[in-house]
């Protein structure tokens, strides 16, 4: 992997941009982070994982978050699942459980081969209602639902002097990767004052994907759950570094350049970036919220209650402050649904959207 990165600079004359080279860790084929077959997703580092998502954390996550698409797929009179990374299929086999005969189709779209194998074992059960898709389709009437994709998408990172800004890219120096900035026009979508030597995020392939989205939702919802903040937050004074972070066995670190390809590499997602994508793009922002209150507005006391000891204590990490219920936020969007007049059940108390 760090052969074929070096390999581009050089053809790039020298200068990576950063996005590229991002893309290039995480899914080169057969070489990329995601690409190479190893197990990613797991509860502990014995397991040979790098970092644990919610599905895998508990499976009253899939539970509580079939409600909501059920909803939905009831409000667009449909019957399709479209989950984007699905990663090891945990997410999947948990709305297939839940779900049921309400969803005649589970549609997955998965750049990486090695996680789609994964995924097939996992869903075996349900495979006469599984498939892969290589491409979005032309339409769709369904919802969508992608857990911690939008911030596994590569993003371009901008470096204030203190007077402009530059984009900051990725040069060969001796036997590694070093940081190499240019000057460049982008500048973050936020007026507000930065301190010299700030390092931020913007992020044009996630609102490319949102875009994408909006020409072929007909009718339908999206819900995208992962770990962000809206714009001023996001780029608050005091957030000189930025959010890029790294993840290998189970600890983070924040450096990109090192170990390339055998660790995550990640950015916290601009909620406000993506809905304001979604607006222009003819999208209805129907909720945002923390994780911790959408579950609850989901019903997810009440599988707790109903559940055993060891998963009550795995599942409350869940929707703990201090772990995953407040970092991980829930964006829903939609085209042509309509709900009561307390809108999408997951929002129905706590929806934040007036902070995007």
């Amino acid at each position: 992997m760090k052969t074929r990165i070096a390999d581009a600079v050089r053809a790039a004359g020298g200068w990576l941009p950063f996005d590229r080279y991002m893309a290039m860790a995480l899914y080169e084929p057969g070489l990329g982070y995601y690409s190479r077959g190893a197990p990613v997703f797991g509860l502990m580092p014995q397991s040979g994982s790098d970092f644990v998502t919610a599905p895998e954390m508990s499976p009253l996550f899939g539970a509580t978050l079939a409600r909501p698409v059920e909803e939905a797929l009831d409000a667009a009179g449909a019957d399709t699942v479209i989950e984007f990374g699905a990663g090891s299929g945990a997410l999947a086999a948990q709305l297939l459980g839940a779900l049921g005969d309400r969803v005649r189709r589970y549609a997955i779209v998965e750049l990486s081969a090695a996680l789609r194998e994964r995924q097939r074992a996992t869903l075996a059960p349900w495979a006469d209602r599984v498939e892969w898709l290589d491409a979005w389709p032309d339409a769709m009437n369904a919802v969508v639902v992608g857990n911690e994709v939008l911030d596994a998408m590569p993003v371009t990172l901008l470096r204030f002097d203190g007077e402009a800004w530059h984009e900051r890219g990725v040069a060969w120096a001796g036997d590694g990767f070093v940081w190499a900035d240019r000057p460049t026009a982008l500048k973050p979508p936020h007026d507000g004052a930065f301190v010299p030597d700030t390092v931020v995020e913007i992020h044009p392939q996630a609102e490319a994907f949102v875009h994408g989205l909006a020409e072929r939702l007909a009718c339908g919802a999206a819900f995208f759950i992962d770990y962000g903040f809206p714009e001023a937050e996001y780029y608050h004074p005091q957030r000189t570094g930025g959010t890029l972070m790294c993840h290998r066995g189970h600890v983070a670190d924040a450096d990109p350049l090192a170990d390339v390809g055998l660790k995550d590499i990640t950015a916290h997602v601009n909620f406000s970036a993506v809905a304001l994508a979604a607006q222009d793009a003819g999208l209805d922002v129907l909720g945002y919220t923390s994780q911790a209150r959408f579950l609850y507005n989901a019903g997810f006391a009440g599988l707790l209650h109903e559940a055993s000891l060891p998963t009550r204590a795995m599942a409350a990490r869940l929707v703990n402050e201090h772990e995953m219920g407040e970092l991980f936020k829930v964006l829903m969007l939609g085209r042509g649904l309509q709900f009561g007049a307390a809108g999408p059940m997951g929002f129905a108390v706590g929806d934040r959207s007036h902070r995007l």
